[in-house]
């Protein structure tokens, strides 16, 4: 595969960020295009035809949300348009309402997840994730917060709980954002991997990239679901100032 990488990126992914790190963010702001979108999204369609088990996951259920979700795409990212999408990058993308996160992850370059109240707890019931950052999406689908950060430190109990509350008090048109930064040698964006089989955690070091996913949280007004949209950004070290090792 290609390597694909941005130049920029719109905030310091060097800054200190500690969990949960959670920040008032605009709507306006919700769905970013960069200097990478026409290869991420080249690798998207890729992905979605070549490993489509491990990239898509849609509970029945979740379809109402899906669809409430490919609509405000659509007219924050695509407005005005009708049946079928023209893309920056010349590619033209028909929207389909029966298979709406396969026409979203041809869309933009966000992985999108959909996580609704089930009990006390919010669960992953829907997700187009091409660009897992050491994780496998089989293994967190259909399961609440606390199990999906299972073994990331320091996601403890507490902050769990902050967590929760964080997403029963999202407001529609109100999102929250944070930010994450991760150092790798390798800048494939599909990186998969079990929980069985934690990646080695790496300071800068000598490691080539930085891998840093812009993280957004959103609530649906009709199904009441919480969007998860994750940017992933790859940057060449080199690129970057000689700072103190980000927060993970």
């Amino acid at each position: 595969m290609p390597v694909i990488l941005q130049k920029n990126i719109p905030y310091d992914p060097l800054a200190p960020n500690a969990l949960p790190g959670i920040k008032p963010a605009d709507m306006a702001e919700w769905l970013q295009r960069d200097d990478a979108f026409a290869a991420q999204m080249r690798h998207r369609s890729w992905l979605l035809a070549n490993c489509r088990d491990e990239v898509l996951a849609m509970d029945p259920k979740a379809l109402e949300a899906a669809q409430e979700l490919l609509d405000m795409v659509l007219h924050h990212a695509y407005p005005n348009t009708h049946g079928q999408v023209s893309r920056p990058d010349g590619v033209d993308v028909d929207i389909d309402r029966n298979r709406p996160l396969e026409t979203l992850c041809n869309l933009v370059q966000e992985d999108l997840c959909i996580l609704q109240k089930h009990g006390d707890e919010h669960v992953l019931t829907g997700a187009i994730l091409c660009f897992p950052a050491s994780w496998r999406l089989s293994e967190k689908f259909m399961r609440p917060l606390i199990a999906i950060h299972d073994r990331i430190e320091p996601y403890d109990e507490n902050i769990a709980r902050r967590v929760q509350r964080l997403f029963d008090g999202i407001q529609p048109d109100r999102p929250l954002w944070r930010f994450n930064a991760l150092w790798y040698h390798d800048a494939e964006l599909f990186q998969p991997r079990s929980i069985s089989d934690p990646r080695e955690i790496r300071d800068r070091g000598n490691a080539r990239y930085l891998r840093s996913e812009r993280q957004t949280l959103v609530r649906l007004p009709e199904t009441k679901a919480v969007v998860f949209s994750i940017h992933t950004y790859v940057l060449a070290a080199h690129d970057l100032p000689k700072m103190e090792n980000p927060a993970r």
